[in-house]
């Protein structure tokens, strides 16, 4: 238990620091719902982590599994979409071009799609009151982060972001 709230901690220090680095400092402000996002992922992971290979046909874990490669997927497929067709001067998150193909073709956030299913995916390894609570709170979060975002693009790129808007769903195409 000791070895988790050490991890906890060093892990909570390095996402206080990527937070104020790459989102806080540069007046990006939806960091802030991400950064409790990512706490509750983190504290999700260490709750979860010793039973990610317990019953290893059960339907929860297969589901666990399928939902977790889709995360990954996603997540690579946004991050290079990002970087080859957003043109972003430093980091990552300072595109210059609206991305609008791919996954990006039908939803505003692959990769807080991605996070949502990475905590979906986490949580049906072991689920309990705790992993519960921990997993909505990934969710709320993630939603305000990409709410936040939203209004952060519209304000970069304008009437172009509020067409796009129109156009694609936030996390699940044709739903949501």
């Amino acid at each position: 238990m000791t070895c988790g709230i050490i991890v906890f901690l060093l892990g909570t220090a390095a996402l206080v620091w990527f937070t104020w680095s790459f989102s806080i400092k540069e007046r990006r402000y939806h960091g802030i719902f991400r950064f409790f996002a990512f706490e509750a992922l983190l504290a999700l992971l260490l709750l979860n982590h010793r039973h990610w290979f317990h019953h290893g046909c059960s339907p929860a874990q297969t589901l666990s599994w399928l939902v977790l490669f889709a995360s990954l997927f996603l997540a690579v497929h946004g991050f290079r979409l990002l970087r080859r067709v957003g043109k972003p001067r430093d980091q990552i998150e300072d595109t210059t071009v609206l991305v609008e193909e791919g996954a990006f073709r039908y939803i505003r956030h692959p990769l807080y799609c991605s996070l949502l299913l990475l905590t979906i995916g986490i949580f049906l390894k072991r689920m309990t009151t705790g992993t519960t609570v921990l997993a909505l709170i990934s969710i709320l979060a993630l939603y305000l982060t990409a709410k936040t975002e939203e209004h952060e693009m519209l304000q970069k790129f304008g009437r172009v972001y509020e067409d796009y808007m129109r156009r694609t769903k936030m996390f699940i195409p044709w739903v949501w």
